[in-house]
């Protein structure tokens, strides 16, 4: 009776560990808040933010403040030192990416990637960071996201990197988040937006 009970506890306990949790379903009232949410991002076409960045890779950092003016076209990023200091400027144009350092010397690539990662030491997503950093996909195939029930991106997986929300303020008509953290096999980046001017187009 002992080795009966013993392999029916056993084979409950198999059972168990081998059943799939379910993913719970959005309710139909965060399904329509994620819709008018997403619907008011769109709108978003260009902004200015100032913020925190801190960067982690390969047993090297960076810390310091950003501030960025994103539109359809350009991108103009500033980095400073804990201190002030400028420490550089990074500019997209339809036709180049150009970084010019603290001592005033410019180099240009073919993305800002490229040429973070060759001056700076470390690769600045520039790509998918302008959608990413209001809280929404870029359009490249998306492998997982979750939404809250307020309707607002929490976590994505997209283009190698792995993005978390932890909170969201509300800026006008529209609720932007002020801390993101991002993820990818060799650099941890964590953006904290002081202050947002989302412009719409």
């Amino acid at each position: 009776m002992r080795t009966l009970c013993l392999l029916f506890l056993l084979t409950m306990l198999a059972s168990c560990a081998s059943a799939p949790v379910a993913k719970p379903e959005p309710s139909a009232a965060a399904d329509t808040l994620r819709q008018q949410h997403v619907q008011s991002l769109a709108s978003i076409r260009q902004f200015s933010l100032q913020g925190r960045i801190g960067v982690q890779t390969n047993g090297k950092g960076f810390s310091g403040s950003m501030q960025w003016l994103h539109t359809p076209t350009d991108d103009n990023i500033a980095l400073f030192s804990p201190l002030g200091s400028q420490v550089a400027s990074i500019k997209k144009t339809p036709d180049q990416f150009t970084l010019e350092d603290a001592s005033g010397k410019s180099y240009s690539a073919v993305d800002a990637e490229t040429l973070t990662q060759e001056i700076l030491g470390w690769r600045l997503p520039l790509n998918g960071l302008a959608d990413w950093c209001v809280g929404r996909p870029t359009q490249s195939p998306v492998q997982n996201s979750i939404w809250n029930e307020q309707g607002v991106l929490t976590n994505l997986e997209q283009d190698g990197w792995k993005i978390e929300y932890s909170n969201y303020e509300q800026q006008g008509a529209v609720l932007l988040p002020n801390k993101i953290y991002l993820k990818s096999d060799k650099l941890n980046l964590k953006l904290l937006v002081e202050k947002w001017n989302p412009l719409e187009h």
